[in-house]
Order: structure tokens, then sequence, then C-alpha cells
């Protein structure tokens, strides 16, 4: 979409003044692409949980300062059986359709997330049985006691039974399919913000929820949400510096220093609970995008330590993220449990060492390769593979960067149809065992492994992920967490490049706080005069 064509759709919508904010109590708000369907348990990406949240919500959430917060349930315990959480629920609830939500609606949505099309089932992965013992009391039955479950529903959204069922949305949508359900283009959540229109790849218009719960604890002063999918980021920044969106994410490094400078304006920052990485395919025979046939080059370790070493992750960022961005060697934030420096520590490019590496593995004139990234999901993502592709040039590896939007990444990935891919992952459970659960463990196994692409299967790591979800004892559950890290670090499958520094840019009248998940919750912020 052109700044033109955009400011032609928001003046036909009525939502444009000549200055300042459209109405005092309406966010125009842009990023750089849209959400892939509006079916909450679908695909496993930031992007859609942001905008889900607005309209669905969940048992519990994490504020700033990371700690578990109630929003659905009131409270939540450990019962005397150690294998059963209980939660209490928030009592005069409503979905959007005036439905009472219940501890009914609690079960089918975990069983719906836990389904085989829902790309958030690893989540799930431990839960045995949800049942409700009464309208607002249900207990989940776990594979043993795990001591973080509440912390893996944050993102969990709750969907009503009867309008779920109604409109032929009672499983989740097929993410490595076209086809759709009830839920890929409407909504009927309990949150704040109630879908009043929906143009795919354009613009979504959510208004204030006269029934929502809420009133009177938060301060609701944004009546009216419009999203806009921006997919170029010129286009963007010159939406917010005219004054055509009032709040924007996903801003390119290169404009911050220019932005910050303008009166206008307002630019929060801060460091990402995410990491930005490369991914390698090495369970595949052979590669689909090389020259190399009948065997696979990233199968052999001495090949993925040449990759890394050929990397300069220094010179991303002073180059790519104008620095910002914070280095590392380790696939796991400092947020994380389980993080930790020594791992983080990453070695620096060796183009000589590199090159006999790659000799030794039997390529000393290296090979060709295809480079998949998305072109609007983080921060300069497309410039970070070119970068990669350049430093891979010099050992002789030829690299093809081939950049899509999110939308298709996220499917590639699900299919495991790339050789070697950038992506970025957040960790909203601030634990390791997410990244495991998801990254590492082998893909099917107890129904984890849904975004490992990778082909790496290891049977004993397998089965330390899996006892990570019953593991009572802290002491030992964080060492088996240290032991996974070794071996992934080790095998080098994944090659961290950074964490991500994000910026939130609005105009002055909005004051939008970073939040290390990069969520959002308008239904909290507030006008400053």
């Amino acid at each position: 979409m052109t700044l033109k064509t955009l400011g032609s759709a928001l003046l036909a919508a009525g939502l444009l003044t000549s200055v300042g904010l459209a109405q005092a109590e309406t966010v125009r708000w842009a990023r750089s692409a849209d959400v892939t369907t509006l079916d909450p348990h679908v695909f496993n990406t930031g992007t859609n949980f942001v905008l889900m949240h607005q309209m669905y919500e969940t048992l519990v959430n994490r504020s700033a300062d990371g700690k578990l917060v109630p929003t659905l349930a009131l409270s939540w315990k450990m019962t005397s059986d150690p294998s059963v959480w209980e939660f209490k629920l928030r009592p005069n609830v409503k979905f959007h359709d005036g439905t009472p939500f219940t501890a009914k609606d609690v079960v089918f949505s975990l069983n719906r997330a836990k389904g085989p099309n829902a790309q958030v089932k690893s989540l799930l992965a431990s839960m045995e049985e949800a049942k409700a013992i009464d309208d607002l009391t249900v207990h989940v039955k776990t594979k043993g006691a795990n001591l973080i479950f509440p912390d893996n529903l944050t993102n969990l959204f709750i969907m009503s039974e009867k309008w779920s069922k109604a409109n032929g949305a009672a499983e989740t949508q097929d993410a490595a399919s076209k086809t759709e359900n009830g839920a890929t283009r409407a909504e009927n959540g309990t949150g704040p913000y109630v879908l009043a229109s929906r143009e795919v790849d354009a613009k979504t218009v959510m208004k204030l929820n006269p029934n929502y719960w809420g009133k009177g604890q938060a301060p609701l002063q944004v009546t009216e949400l419009v999203y806009l999918p921006i997919k170029s980021p010129a286009t963007r920044v010159a939406a917010l510096l005219s004054g055509e969106v009032d709040f924007a994410q996903d801003i390119p490094a290169q404009d911050v220093a220019r932005l910050k400078q303008d009166s206008k304006l307002r630019i929060n920052e801060g460091p990402e609970n995410r990491s930005i990485f490369l991914a390698l395919n090495v369970g595949a025979a052979e590669l689909k995008s090389s020259n190399i046939k009948g065997k696979n080059p990233f199968s052999d370790l001495k090949v993925r330590q040449a990759v890394e070493l050929a990397i300069d992750r220094d010179a991303i960022k002073r180059s790519v993220m104008r620095g910002l961005s914070i280095p590392t060697g380790m696939l796991a934030p400092s947020f994380v449990n389980g993080y930790d420096k020594a791992m983080a520590a990453y070695p620096k490019a060796d183009v000589v060492k590199a090159k006999a590496l790659l000799a030794e593995a039997g390529y000393p004139n290296g090979f060709t390769v295809t480079l998949h990234s998305p072109n609007d999901r983080y921060v300069n993502d497309e410039a970070i593979a070119t970068a990669v592709a350049g430093f891979m040039g010099r050992i002789g590896i030829k690299t093809e960067v081939s950049s899509r939007p999110i939308a298709q990444h996220s499917v590639a990935i699900v299919k495991a149809e790339s050789d070697f891919y950038l992506y970025g992952w957040g960790v909203p459970t601030y634990d390791s065992a997410y990244i495991f659960d998801f990254l590492v463990a082998t893909r099917g196994k107890e129904g984890r492994g849904a975004q490992n692409a990778t082909g790496y299967s290891n049977a004993e790591i397998d089965n330390k992920i899996i006892s990570l979800s019953s593991e009572s004892d802290k002491a030992k559950r964080d060492a088996t967490i240290k032991d996974i890290w070794q071996t992934v670090n080790k095998e080098r499958f994944y090659i961290p490049l950074h964490d991500q520094v994000i910026h939130f840019a609005s105009v002055k009248k909005i004051n939008v706080p970073v939040h290390p998940d990069n969520a959002i919750h308008f239904k909290d912020v507030k006008f400053v005069k």
C-alpha cells in the first residue's frame, strides 16, 4: 500500500484530521505485516498474538516486570495432587455476542489449542486433561508436576465453545493449507475491543467493547483501534511523520536516530525477549537448493561451524542494525530461565579458519544454497539476510537470498520446506523449555517440535525435554536445562545472531511503554496531556 493509497483509504473512512490524533480516543496503529488469520490457535507468531490480545483474552497475562497477573483466571494454584493445577475464573464475564464465559469454554479452548492443526499445541504438551469442576473452576491435569504450566498460558486465548461450534470453528484452521473456518475472519472473544471490520492486508478496525468486564479497572481511553499493515518501512515511517498514523511498530534501525530528533514524536525503546537466528536443515539427505547432490553439507558439524565463523555479528550490529542489537551466541535472551552468559559468548569472524573447516569437511570449493528470510517481520530482517549471504560468499558458500512476507515464511517453516532460513523467537514463558518444546524437540514427538524445521532429532535430548514438564525439583530441572543447552550450542543447527532492541514510535499524546515481549494492551494505554 502506498502512502497516497493509505491516505485515501483513511480519508474515505473519516479517520484523518489535519493534525494530531484523528480523535482523542482513536489510535491508528501501523505495523509491517498483517496477521495471518484471526483464528487464535493457529500460528505461534508475535504479530498474531499482539492483535489477538485486543479482542481475545487469556487466563493469565504477564506484566512489564515479567510477573504473571490475573486475566480471565483470578487465581491459580497447584492442588494437593502436584499434577493438578486449579484455576478459579473471573465471574460475570461475557463474550462479545453476550454469551456468559464459563469453565466449559476454558476446557474447550485448551483442547482446541492442543488439536492437530494448532501450532501452539507444544505449550500444552504436558496436559493430560482439562476438566470443568463447576462454572468458575477448572482443573488441569499434567503429566507429572509441571512447575511452570501457568506460564505457558499467556498466549492461549479463550474462545466461546457455543460460538465456535455454531460457526464451523470447533477445530483450528489448518495452517498448512489455504482452507478457512469461521474464526479466520471473525472473532468472539471477551477482550476490550470488538472487531468492527476487516480488510485483509489493508485495515482492521476494532471498537471498544461496551460490556467489557474491565470497566473501572483499566483506563480504556482508546475507544477505537485502526490496525494498518504497511509493508514498506519508508512508507510506514512517512505515515507517522505526516500524522496519518498515531503509533508505529517495526521501526527500521536506520530511522530511529532521525525520529528521536522530531519534537512531535515519542520514541520508546528497550531490549526484546526475542532472538534472531539462522536455522540449518541438518536432517535432509540432500539440500533442495544446493549444487551438492547425494548428500547434505549442513549435516556435517564442521560445515555448521564454518558457517558460524563466516558471520561477523559485530558488523551486523554496526552496519545493519546501527548499533541497535545485542549480539549473542545463545538462542535465549537474558530474560529467560536457563540463560548462561558464558554460552552467550560468540566467536569472532574468522574466514581463514572457516575455509579450513569447509575443506576438512570435503567442500574446499564451497557450495550453493538459498537463504529464506521474512521481509516484514523483524527489524531489518531482509538486510540481515543479505549481510549473511555476503559473509557466506567470503568462504565460498554462494548464498542466494529469497525473501517473503512472514505469512508465507511461517507456512514454509510449518511445512519444513527451507534448507536455510532466518527466523526470530520470543519466549513468553520466560523459560528455556518453551524454546526446546518448539525449536529443538523432534517434530511430532508428544506434540512438540512444531517449529523445528531443521530435521534435528535426538532421542536423548527429547527425553530430557519431556522431563522438564514433570520435574518437581527446581534444581534438578535447571540442571537438565543446562545439559540441553550444552548440546544445542555444540550441535549448532541453529546459529544465533542477536537479540532485538525494539522501538515504539508515536505522536506525543500517546505513551506506549516497551514490553520485553513486544506486547501491547491498548486497554491500558493513556493519552498524555
